[in-house]
């Protein structure tokens, strides 16, 4: 797919693009998202990167080969949520045959919290019914206070109702299976294609707006009636240790289920 690409596009004006897929007869969408998130230009920031699922090459040309099986028949909609001129060209590829009756049916949907809540973890995805397997997401934040380090949170996941969650990291930027801070990088599975410094501070550390991708291909994560993911809100000083944040921060997360499912819908207040 091609990027919405009007003279003048703006991160709002890219963030009021959104994609809807709907599935058989459904009238609600299984996938509602912002445009450039689905493909990984997270905030509206369109940055050249290549992961194995998602790429944005020379900073315009939106691609996705995530999976996207459906039965009897589907639907994709674009909206252009802006009184402005969107030129846009597209292509979607279509590979007609028989399903597997255990194939998953792809959901994404986003999230926004601005600022998060002090104290409490950032929900990356939640609410959906298994059997399922999630695919990842793409996500980010815009820091707050870019002097101090912001990604001590980690990302936590619970299985099927637990309290305890069975996975829980050391950091976000462990996660994503960097170290010591984050810089821009991109691999098959996990990557930080946006990385912008705050002021003259320190590219790994001091930062103003982050935008990443992750990709649970190798480690698959499935499970068997619902999942909750969850990023911790906590940062480091290095004088004064590990503190409570407020940043703000969104997900698309993408998710297979047995059974097709209604995400909640995308909003302009939500994307701004």
């Amino acid at each position: 797919m091609g990027a919405p690409y009007p003279n003048d596009a703006t991160p709002s004006f890219l963030r009021r693009q959104t994609l809807e897929v709907f599935y058989g007869a459904q009238t609600e969408p299984s996938v509602s998202v912002p445009v450039p998130d689905f493909f990984g230009a997270v905030h509206g920031v369109p940055i050249s990167y290549a992961s194995a699922l998602t790429a944005i090459n020379e900073d315009r040309g939106f691609t996705s080969r995530i999976p996207m099986p459906f039965t009897d028949r589907v639907r994709i909609e674009y909206a252009n949520n802006t009184d402005r001129h969107a030129l846009l060209y597209y292509q979607v590829d279509f590979l007609m045959g028989p399903l597997a009756d255990d194939t998953g049916i792809l959901h994404a949907a986003f999230r926004r919290e601005n600022p998060t809540t002090r104290g409490e973890d950032f929900v990356v995805t939640d609410g959906l019914r298994g059997p399922g397997r999630f695919l990842g997401w793409t996500g980010g934040a815009r820091v707050a206070d870019g002097k101090h380090w912001w990604g001590e949170g980690e990302v936590k996941m619970f299985f099927d109702g637990e309290e305890t969650p069975t996975v829980c990291g050391t950091g976000t930027e462990d996660y994503l299976d960097s170290a010591w801070g984050l810089g821009p990088f991109a691999a098959p599975e996990t990557g930080a294609p946006l990385v912008v410094a705050s002021g003259e501070a320190d590219i790994r550390t001091g930062h103003r707006l982050i935008g990443f991708y992750r990709w649970h291909l190798s480690d698959p994560v499935v499970f068997n009636k619902e999942l909750k993911v969850t990023v911790q809100q906590i940062g480091f000083r290095w004088k004064g240790g590990y503190f409570d944040r407020q940043d703000d921060w969104c997900a698309t997360a993408f998710t297979y289920c047995s059974e097709v499912q209604a995400v909640a819908r995308m909003t302009n207040e939500v994307s701004e």
